[in-house]
């Protein structure tokens, strides 16, 4: 029984996304006369109102969907990019979207769960969210390497639909970014996730790099040091 009840919402779902796509294009279509006579500024504006917002209205209850609903809906985002810029449908759409800064489907969908995260880690969001993200410090009681980092546990699930879950998806995306995004929680600098995601390199910074060396290597280091000293003076 219960699995005609997610079969049935499953197939629901896919029927309104791709109700969806289809009034994205057919908007899409009454917005391209009014692009042709703006400037790419105003044009951008105007498609992000219409069209980009459409996009990330609940996106974050897209994960884990079928590669399919993530091709339909990434052809909109596509088209879209393409009358902003003018773009051939030939040429690539890789580095237009770059250009605009805009944000893959796929990469939109896990910026929206990683920001989940952030919030229910800083006590922003409501309590039945905040109780499906734990850090590993707040569930083993021996420390572990991976507590310094803040990686979150990630619970078993049994099925698809189970790994969709915030429970599941939140810690999943969560654990896969690079350990200094973890550990900053200043939201307007996690921001900069944008920028890892589209594969933009930010300026350099200066990173200390804490060594821990074995207790024998740290003395006999210590002990050349100490002599070459007194040998020099």
């Amino acid at each position: 029984m219960i699995w005609e009840l997610c079969w049935t919402a499953s197939c629901r779902c896919h029927h309104m996304l791709l109700r969806s796509v289809e009034l994205d294009f057919v908007h899409l279509r009454q917005l391209r006369p009014a692009i042709q006579s703006m400037t790419t500024a105003t044009a951008r504006t105007a498609v992000q109102a219409f069209i980009c917002c459409r996009l990330d209205y609940c996106n974050s209850l897209l994960y884990g969907m079928s590669g399919g609903i993530f091709r339909k809906i990434q052809s909109i985002q596509n088209a879209a990019a393409r009358s902003v810029t003018g773009t051939r449908r030939c040429d690539r759409i890789t580095p237009v979207l770059r250009q605009l800064h805009w944000l893959p489907v796929r990469r939109r969908v896990d910026y929206k769960v990683a920001c989940l995260v952030h919030h229910s880690l800083a006590g922003l969001t409501p309590a039945y969210l905040a109780v499906d993200v734990r850090l590993v410090t707040n569930t083993d009681r021996r420390p572990l390497p991976s507590a310094a980092v803040r990686t979150c546990f990630v619970p078993r699930t049994r099925s698809s639909f189970g790994d969709r879950s915030f429970s599941a998806a939140g810690p999943r995306v969560w654990n896969s970014l690079t350990p200094h995004l973890r550990q900053d929680m200043n939201f307007s600098r996690f921001q900069n996730l944008k920028h890892f995601c589209l594969g933009i390199r930010q300026p350099r910074r200066i990173v200390t790099v804490a060594i821990v060396l074995h207790r024998n290597t740290f003395t006999y280091l210590l002990t050349y040091l100490l002599t070459s000293c007194s040998v020099k003076a």
